[in-house]
């Protein structure tokens, strides 16, 4: 009975986790018509320093640390693929993005395998090879190669699974809040020194990391402070899904992130996705599960 309890405990956190997400992407795709990526990033992680920062002043972190390089590794990694989706929440479906930021678990994989040394199953290979089908369908190359959003959403998958898995090694050696930490500081002071870098550089291809500084005004500061409490909520309760039941389970269970997506999406004026599109959402969601599963 217990074991039932905490798998159902796991379950309807995640839930909870994966629609949290999924309106935190609303707030971001609103406030971004108002501001810059850059600057709903730095307001994301603002939340996340002090938060954090409170919970350290409360109770003081205890570690043996060695490994600032590959803690600061983390915190850019998790910075720029945060910056990635953001911007492409912006300006593609929120479904899309999300998709796009649902294949870390597939790169990880490769990483851990590559990096790691972790042995990776057959299914688990059939699994990258499927993701990858998705990847392909949802980006629907043409013949001059990948859109600009398509890059940055295969680098927001990229940029987490490098993140994800620099924690695995991370977490030998330094509180679960510094790592933490480590993303939010670099996801603070980085907008800030790249918008005194955004005065000197005026290339458009590269907007999504540049922007001027815009004080929120009204309605905008309701977005921005949506964006930092429901993105705190999410990842408490991701946290306490992880906590419940098998990490198999609850991450198969957070693809259902992609489906609020949609769902909230359309309330914003996205349309639905096409068959080809659909399918690759498909493709990425059941890659996800069986690496999940491999858990």
């Amino acid at each position: 009975m217990d074991k039932i309890k905490n798998l159902n405990n796991g379950v309807k956190y995640m839930l909870i986790a994966s629609f949290s997400f999924a309106i935190m992407g609303a707030f971001v795709k609103l406030a971004s018509e108002h501001m810059s990526s850059l600057e709903v990033v730095f307001f994301r992680n603002l939340f996340g320093v002090v938060l954090i920062g409170y919970t350290v002043y409360k109770t003081p972190m205890m570690h043996k640390g060695g490994k600032p390089f590959l803690l600061f590794f983390r915190g850019l990694m998790g910075f720029s693929a945060l910056l990635a989706y953001f911007y492409n929440i912006a300006n593609i479906p929120l479904g899309d993005a999300v998709t796009f930021s649902k294949t870390a678990p597939i790169f990880t994989a490769i990483f851990a395998w590559a990096f790691l040394k972790e042995k990776l199953s057959l299914s688990a290979w059939l699994a990258v090879f499927i993701g990858f089908g998705g990847i392909v369908l949802i980006t629907q190359p043409s013949a001059i190669g990948f859109t600009k959003y398509d890059l940055l959403g295969i680098f927001s998958g990229v940029g987490a699974a490098l993140a994800y898995t620099s924690v695995r090694e991370l977490r030998s050696y330094y509180d679960t809040r510094a790592i933490v930490l480590s993303f939010t500081l670099v996801g603070t002071i980085g907008p800030l020194f790249l918008f005194v870098l955004s005065e000197y550089i005026q290339v458009s291809s590269l907007d999504f990391m540049l922007g001027e500084f815009v004080m929120p005004k009204g309605v905008v500061w309701l977005y921005v402070i949506g964006l930092g409490l429901l993105g705190t909520l999410s990842q408490y309760y991701m946290t306490k899904a992880y906590g419940e039941t098998k990490a198999g389970i609850v991450g198969a269970v957070s693809y259902t992130n992609i489906v609020f997506a949609i769902l909230v999406g359309l309330f914003l004026g996205d349309s639905l996705p096409n068959l080809i599109t659909a399918s690759g959402i498909v493709l990425i969601v059941i890659a996800g599960i069986m690496v999940a599963r491999q858990k």
